[in-house]
């Protein structure tokens, strides 16, 4: 199947229901990853979104969102910084807790990974309820970074975290 529109490539992704739990519906992003045109279609058409934005570098979220943001970063001749889960860095690091749909989780950055001033493009595979994107927005924030715009495969817009996510110049490429 030739990959030619949005819907093509929605219908890559395969809807796995009850997944993680009763009445959720899990977009499962893995059959579309496996299928190489439609990859490669992702990545051109994420960077064709933020081509104009001038980025210095591009920082992705553990761990999908590393499937997106390192192509992301060789595609617009821009460094790649990885934002973890506590204790996966080895450097020193700053670190911020948000808040996830039932407790909240940590992520950490490299203390030298973003210098004041450079412009930052932050990169996942899903902007559902904002959480992990504004924890990630607060790390390149603290170390002086200019967010340059967000950039996600997949928007669900009926969990609202586009709304908590401010002024923030947002590329989607499929939503739900």
């Amino acid at each position: 199947m030739t990959v030619s529109s949005a819907d093509d490539l929605r219908a890559k992704i395969r809807e796995v229901p009850d997944f993680p739990k009763p009445g959720i519906l899990f977009y499962d992003i893995t059959t579309l990853l496996k299928d190489p045109d439609a990859f490669r279609q992702v990545i051109d058409r994420m960077a064709d979104q933020v081509k104009d934005s001038s980025v210095d570098l591009v920082v992705g979220m553990e761990s999908r969102g590393f499937i997106f943001s390192a192509p992301l970063a060789y595609q617009l001749h821009a460094g790649f910084v990885p934002v973890r889960k506590l204790g996966k860095l080895p450097a020193e690091t700053i670190e911020v807790e948000y808040d996830l749909e039932y407790g909240t989780a940590t992520l950490e950055i490299h203390k030298d990974a973003i210098q004041p001033g450079q412009r930052v493009l932050i990169v996942d595979d899903l902007l559902a309820t904002g959480g992990t994107v504004q924890g990630t927005i607060e790390l390149v924030q603290r170390l002086g970074g200019e967010i340059a715009g967000l950039s996600f495969m997949v928007e669900l817009t009926g969990l609202n975290g586009r709304e908590k996510l401010g002024d923030f110049q947002i590329h989607t490429l499929l939503t739900y």
